[in-house]
């Protein structure tokens, strides 16, 4: 299928620092962080886990 070797990393990884800039990106990995906790916390509120046991 499709591979992504070293070099391609590398070169993807350029492309998006120059697109984005290093501090925007910072920023929005944090965001992304942030939303997958409180997503996770979400879901053990919920109860969500001990539903889908119990089936």
């Amino acid at each position: 299928m499709f591979r992504l070797g070293p070099t391609e990393l590398v070169i993807l990884l350029v492309i998006v620092i120059l697109l984005f800039g290093a501090g925007r990106i910072g920023k929005i990995a944090a965001e992304i962080g942030a939303g997958i906790r409180n997503f996770r916390e979400a879901v053990k509120d919920s109860g969500v886990d001990e539903e889908t046991d119990k089936s």
